[in-house]
């Protein structure tokens, strides 16, 4: 895919929010992304702008979401049964990945409302 169609470099780090509580102020429907089998799933998921994605580790060993490109985003370590929100606030794709792991890979596409 070419660079303009994805989040990339010309986004600040303030493009997307880390959650670990969900406010009062957001909108937007949350998904979740589980990470099991040492695989994220849904592996591809397509979500509207200002939503928020959960992603839960069920796996005993540790695991991020990290954003591949320009690191924009990540969850941190995640042991088993933890889990992270993040907001998407910017249209576009964002691949990525476990920072343990990885060949594990993933991505989120953000759509306009």
């Amino acid at each position: 895919m070419p660079r303009s169609g994805k989040i990339g470099g010309a986004l600040s780090g303030a493009a997307f929010s880390l959650m670990l509580t969900c406010s009062a102020a957001f909108a937007g429907e949350t998904h979740q992304v589980f990470i099991e089998k040492f695989e994220f799933a849904p592996a591809n998921l397509t979500i509207k702008r200002g939503d928020m994605v959960e992603f839960v580790n069920k796996d005993i060993a540790p695991h991020t979401a990290t954003e591949e490109s320009d690191y924009l985003w990540d969850t941190g370590e995640l042991a088993k049964n933890q889990s992270a929100r993040i907001e998407f606030s910017e249209i576009g794709t964002s691949n990525y990945f476990c920072a343990f792991h990885p060949h594990m890979k993933a991505e989120i596409t953000v759509t306009p409302n």
